[in-house]
């Protein structure tokens, strides 16, 4: 059965879920996990994507976020990349970390931002990682310690989500915990995690809701026909900046012509520029290594070795960034 399509697009929210393949251990230790966080806080802020709620369970975890500029996919793909040949390396091991592709669900914020944040925040009590809310209260590899103030978390939206709770920080805090205590007895949630709402709906006058049930979407009638509404379902949403536009900011940039770069060529400013161009592709605007090569004629390991090329040179002309990718939206 062919994979169905992700919904991705800037702006709105979704609930991130990601398994160790065999549903092994993708966190093995304390180590493990402050390099995730690490790297999971860095691309949060280097893609400007928010993040409400995260939570690691040894061989999953959870994130809520709301890519603003970039898509999801181009977060994710650094994440979980980097991270596993991070893995693989410290604990001498090889092949696939993580169970297939991630999944995400996009979410209608205004109904279910509370309740995510609730259910992925107490995902170590549910897993026996903690007995009791005052041991998730500093628990350290949950956002929930965030909230509360005892732990730190660059990245992590923390005003806007006190905020529903009062406007006095020490207020909202208790009111939040109080919040967090009351769905201690909910237990697991299959409609959070994109189950659960054909097996609920059984009586013969439901066919209205089944036919607007899709798995990648958790929200009301109101939020899935505004979806259908702006094309979000049902049809592949298009990357903000097209190849060859971006192919021609590029030589813009450095000066040189498209058509040059576009050819294969062994001259080191135009080797650079096709460098830069396939990282800005596959890095930051989630291209696959199939589109790109047939834009500049590179096979899949040229356009590998292009990537890491255009890393190493981005990192030496960070304002190339600036002057390429289009601005946010």
């Amino acid at each position: 059965m062919p994979r169905v399509a992700r919904l991705d697009i800037p702006g709105l929210l979704q609930h991130v879920i990601v398994r160790g393949i065999e549903k092994r251990d993708i966190f093995l230790d304390h180590r493990d996990r402050r390099l995730f966080l690490a790297r999971l806080s860095n691309l949060l802020k280097d893609t400007e994507t928010l993040c409400y709620a995260w939570s690691l369970i040894p061989n999953h975890f959870h994130l809520l976020l709301l890519p603003t500029k970039f898509k999801l996919a181009v977060l994710m793909r650094r994440l979980l990349t980097g991270y596993a040949v991070t893995f693989n390396l410290t604990h001498n091991r090889t092949g696939h970390l993580f169970q297939n592709r991630y999944n995400s669900i996009v979410c209608e914020k205004e109904a279910y931002l509370l309740e995510l944040i609730r259910y992925i925040h107490l995902n170590p009590i549910r897993a026996g990682l903690v007995n009791n809310l005052k041991e998730l209260d500093r628990y350290p590899w949950s956002g929930h310690a965030v909230l509360m103030g005892t732990r730190q978390m660059d990245g992590q939206v923390l005003e806007e989500v006190l905020q529903h709770f009062g406007k006095n920080i020490f207020r909202a805090r208790k009111k939040y915990s109080q919040f967090i205590a009351d769905g201690l007895t909910t237990g697991h949630r299959d409609d959070l995690v994109g189950r659960g709402l054909k097996r609920r709906k059984g009586t013969k006058n439901d066919s209205a809701d089944r036919d607007h049930f899709d798995p990648r979407v958790l929200g009301g009638r109101t939020f899935i026909n505004s979806l259908q509404k702006n094309k979000v379902l049902g049809e592949k949403i298009s990357i903000s900046l097209p190849l060859s536009e971006l192919v021609d900011r590029v030589s813009s940039a450095l000066n040189l012509e498209p058509k040059a770069v576009r050819r294969p060529s062994k001259s080191r400013p135009l080797a650079e520029a096709r460098g830069i161009i396939c990282y800005f592709a596959v890095r930051e605007l989630g291209y696959k290594a199939l589109e790109l090569g047939k834009e500049l004629h590179l096979g899949p390991a040229g356009v590998s070795i292009a990537v890491r090329r255009g890393e190493f040179l981005i990192r030496e002309r960070p304002e190339l960034k600036e002057k390429v990718l289009p601005p946010v939206r």
